[in-house]
């Protein structure tokens, strides 16, 4: 059964009077964004937070074995710092591999780098998940999951095909992630030529830094350090229910629809928690639309 639900900014007391109350059954983590169609790719990286970093980013991998990387979501940490390390020649070293969490991540982040090239996936990028295998001897930037990359160190146990490891959304801490993590920290004590990157939204990065911070003693100084980037592409507000909701993808369809009928014209992002609960939502969007006799909204999904 659907409720009234009013969605609360943090620092009011009240719903906004500009906006109603939303037919909801979960909160969920929408956008409402104008992004500049008309611009090129290269301007478009151009313009992300995190390209003011990279010769940051580049001096901390050649003074340190590891960095933990800390930036808000939207920053361009996932898609760009890959492609500063094989624009800096890294890639002559060894592949720049790339562990996501989710398969949709690692598909979806393949792609957009392999445009952002002029390429096709399968190229100097490449993705690897379960079922698919999008890479040759040519890819020098690979995207892939956890489960991928534990399975690649039962044949080579120390890595050797690789230059640099990052690990995207670190703050996740699963169990594969922190099984990788302890298995990194070993691999580094052997290979001092690898560099770790730990990429992360939201994450104690004291913790990791200290985590790898093990030749201090051996080498004199610290062999980790943190940066901090700062920015995102996007300005954003966040409301909070006032109560929880059980069916948080009926939520999602609610919320999407009611900021398109009640907002600007514009573009709405909604995340979910893996392709299934994607899958669902789209279908459903689509068949609400085409009740309604809608052709005002076109949904997508990322596959």
């Amino acid at each position: 059964m659907t409720t009234k639900i009013k969605f609360l900014k943090p620092d009011d007391d009240s719903f906004s009077s500009e906006r109603d109350a939303l037919s909801v059954d979960d909160a969920v983590s929408t956008f409402i964004f104008n992004p500049h169609h008309s611009l090129s790719l290269q301007t478009q990286r151009e313009r992300l937070p995190i390209r003011q970093y990279r010769d940051r980013i580049l001096y901390c991998l050649e003074n340190y074995q590891t960095l933990v990387l800390v930036g808000e979501t939207g920053s361009g940490k996932s898609t760009q710092v890959p492609q500063y390390l094989y624009e800096f020649g890294w890639h002559t070293k060894g592949i720049i591999g790339v562990t996501e969490p989710r398969r949709v991540a690692a598909v979806s982040l393949s792609d957009r780098v392999a445009t952002e090239r002029g390429e096709l996936v399968g190229e100097t990028v490449g993705v690897a998940i379960r079922f698919i295998n999008k890479f040759s001897e040519n890819t020098m930037i690979k995207f892939m999951t956890e489960g991928i990359l534990l399975r690649e160190m039962l044949a080579d146990p120390l890595l050797s095909q690789y230059s640099v490891i990052m690990i995207d959304e670190a703050h996740e801490r699963n169990n594969l992630t922190d099984t990788l993590m302890g298995l990194l920290k070993k691999i580094a004590k052997k290979r001092q030529s690898l560099k770790i990157i730990i990429s992360s939204a939201t994450v104690d990065a004291e913790l990791f830094k200290d985590f790898f911070n093990f030749n201090t003693k051996k080498a004199g100084k610290d062999t980790s350090v943190i940066l901090s980037v700062e920015g995102r592409m996007y300005p954003y507000e966040i409301f909070y229910l006032q109560e929880p909701c059980p069916d948080y993808i009926q939520g999602t369809i609610d919320t999407v629809m009611k900021i398109h009928q009640k907002e600007p014209p514009g573009d709405i992002l909604a995340f979910l928690t893996g392709q299934e609960e994607v899958l669902r939502a789209v279908n459903a969007l689509k068949d609400l639309l085409n009740e309604m006799g809608r052709e005002d909204m076109q949904v997508l999904s990322i596959k």
